[in-house]
């Protein structure tokens, strides 16, 4: 093997593990497979507020951070706040909810 493929061969070794790093998650931000976990529990929690008819999920946002939910917005009673809270842990893949919504 010649001078010029060692240096190729460790130019392309050093740019994958420097893409592979770059992909990774930390605690601040997700990784690739993370972020799109995330959306489809989002997803998931957003269709089982919207299919709850005793729900306005108009006025209801979701967010999803590494599995945890939070939910933010207004609802009509407590009894409200606590059913869209108990659709979110129902969810496959919820961690934990945060509940920050408000009654109006």
């Amino acid at each position: 093997m010649n001078t010029f493929t060692k240096y190729v061969s460790a130019a392309f070794l050093a740019l994958t593990l420097l893409t592979a790093v770059g992909c990774a998650s930390t605690s601040k931000s997700e990784g690739t497979s993370e972020y799109v976990s995330d959306s489809v529990i989002t997803s998931k929690v957003k269709a089982a507020i919207l299919g709850e008819s005793t729900l306005k999920s108009a006025e209801i946002n979701v967010e999803t951070f590494k599995g945890i939910v939070q939910l933010s917005g207004f609802v009509s009673s407590q009894a409200a706040a606590s059913k869209a809270v108990e659709l979110a842990r129902a969810v496959k893949g919820v961690s934990s909810v945060k509940n920050d919504m408000r009654i109006k």
